[in-house]
């Protein structure tokens, strides 16, 4: 039987009642769907729903990161006919019946999208601004350090896009990492997650890298919702992470003289405020 949907999770000592609850959202679903469980912590506290025939565990004797632990998943789905989408979902995520569904029919009736992000929600309904711009330094710098507070707010309702509609379909260079519904086909074209990136800043490479050759659509038709435990801003070992990843990412693809970044946010924005009207 072929499958519809392949999904990895990678998690690490995350709590099973909240890895539970990804999981039942995914098998809930009427796809035909293969979930790979990638445990880069202890696997001897998954819920007793991992022992589902639909979830494959993935045991890792120490941390490989999220790139890499998705990677692994990924080299092996795409090797042996790999179903049409791929699901890369973090473990505090979780949904309702018929999202996925949904999804999978809006990908297939619009084959040049390579990348889809539904509605993303806080627990208690409150929307989580993850349709981004390319990031620069000055604004992950404000972002992490608000030393002026209306600056820090001018920037991120650019960056974040605060000043578009997010209850319309969007085409955004940079989806949040925590759910990416991905075409297996653009992912064969532009490759895997960079295993530079132990963790953050891997989605917006992918994401940067898919919108040179397909489309990335932000979807608000239906929503998730994303518990959203912003480690790197209560601990500092995460924070050192966090940071490196970023010095990776502007190594990688310019620091203050990036033409292609400038190009597509000044596409972008005039786009979206040509489609809702503002002028602002």
């Amino acid at each position: 039987m072929s499958l519809d949907l392949t999904v990895s999770i990678v998690t690490y000592n995350d709590p099973p009642e909240i890895v539970e609850k990804a999981l039942q959202s995914l098998l809930s679903s009427g796809l035909r769907l293969k979930v790979y469980l990638i445990c880069n912590g202890n696997a001897n506290s998954l819920p007793e729903i991992a022992r589902d025939s639909r979830i494959i565990i993935r045991k890792s004797p120490s941390n490989q990161g999220y790139a890499r632990g998705n990677n692994l998943v990924l080299r092996e789905v795409l090797n042996n006919s790999p179903p049409p989408f791929h699901l890369v979902m973090n473990p505090d995520v979780y949904f309702g019946e018929g999202v996925l569904e949904e999804l999978f029919d809006f990908m297939r009736e619009n084959r040049d999208i390579g990348l889809v992000m539904p509605r993303v929600l806080y627990p208690d309904g409150r929307l989580q601004y993850l349709c981004k711009l390319l990031p620069s330094p000055l604004v992950l710098f404000l972002r992490r350090f608000p030393v002026n507070r209306k600056l820090r707010e001018y920037f991120n309702r650019y960056y974040e896009l605060r000043f578009a509609d997010y209850n319309r379909i969007m085409e955004v260079p940079f989806l949040s990492g925590c759910f990416m519904f991905l075409r297996t086909r653009a992912l064969k074209k532009v490759g895997l997650f960079d295993e530079r990136f132990f963790l953050y800043f891997e989605d917006t490479d992918l994401s940067r890298r898919i919108w040179r050759a397909f489309r990335n659509v932000y979807y608000p038709l239906v929503h998730i919702y994303h518990i959203h435990r912003r480690a790197s801003y209560r601990d500092p070992d995460i924070l050192k992470v966090h940071l490196r990843s970023a010095i990776q990412y502007f190594n990688k693809w310019g620091w203050f003289i990036d033409p292609e970044r400038w190009r597509i946010n000044r596409e972008v924005i005039k786009n979206l405020k040509t489609d809702s009207g503002s002028g602002d």
